[in-house]
């Protein structure tokens, strides 16, 4: 039977071994093929998938045997309901990440006119984000990886934020002697052996925007020292970091005369997000 149903119970069972959320993968995946909403599914479920559906549906599930992330398959991921493109080439969009996009929102709102740089930006979630909430805002988007400012480019266009520019740097390298009022960062944090990095979707993501030498503090230590020549006079300082990492990250914040050091936490009440302010 090639039915809908009948294929979707088929590889539900199949990926059963290899995935926690067999189910809900095999649905996106066929609806990546189908182009059609889960919705479909459920309303035709007797409808039947020619050979070339069934090819094409196969061969995702193979790759999703392998352990190939759903976002990097269908080339796609949510965050903060808007959609964006994604490759191997950057980091899938994570929901602790939304966390630093509503501190950051909040500290937008007391001032009227703000610049802000997104260090790292990687498929440009943050950037474009903030820049589509906030038409008001000047934005710099950087990343050293020109195949992920691409992508970034793309889901700009996608996204239709307009005020953002995108620079090839080295952290603040090509933009110093200009100063921000928001400097933002989801810096790589991981430490090179961490276990983790060897499970999970984090297997197929760019190494070089997961791991920091240093226990993983390497770039957020660099970036601290960096941004203090270019906040303007209480501007901010944002990082998302390790679950582990909060006194870490505020020690390095405290030694590099950062004030009003906070930490904001996750969906999972874990400490995500460090702030703290540049007095001068």
């Amino acid at each position: 039977m090639n039915s809908i149903q009948s294929v979707l119970a088929s590889a539900a069972s199949t990926l059963q071994a290899s995935s926690d959320s067999a189910e809900l993968d095999v649905e996106v995946l066929l609806c990546h093929v189908l182009q059609k909403n889960r919705t479909y599914l459920r309303t035709w479920p007797e409808k039947s998938l020619n050979s070339t559906q069934l090819s094409e549906f196969f061969a995702l599930l193979t790759q999703r045997q392998q352990g190939q992330p759903i976002a990097y398959l269908i080339g796609t991921r949510e965050f903060w309901s808007r959609d964006f493109y994604v490759d191997a080439n950057v980091l899938i969009p994570r929901p602790d990440t939304e966390t630093l996009i509503e501190l950051c929102l909040k500290l937008i709102q007391q001032k009227p006119e703000v610049t802000l740089v997104d260090l790292g930006t990687g498929s440009g979630i943050i950037a474009i984000t903030l820049a589509a909430e906030c038409p008001q805002l000047k934005v710099t988007a950087i990343d050293s990886s020109l195949a992920a400012l691409n992508i970034a480019l793309k889901n700009a266009q996608l996204n239709q934020t307009p005020n953002i520019r995108f620079l090839h740097s080295h952290w603040l390298d090509q933009v110093a002697g200009e100063t921000f009022d928001f400097i933002v960062s989801n810096p790589p944090y991981i430490d090179p052996d961490d276990p983790h990095l060897k499970q999970g979707d984090v297997r197929f993501e760019p190494n070089s925007a997961l791991v920091a030498e240093q226990q993983g503090l390497a770039d957020i230590m660099h970036i601290s020292q960096q941004s203090k020549q270019q906040l303007k006079q209480g501007g901010y300082l944002v990082f998302e970091h390790g679950y582990d990492q909060k006194q870490a990250v505020h020690e390095i914040l405290q030694q590099q005369n950062y004030q009003n050091i906070h930490c904001q936490h996750d969906l999972s009440n874990h400490p995500r997000i460090s702030y703290a302010q540049w007095l001068g």
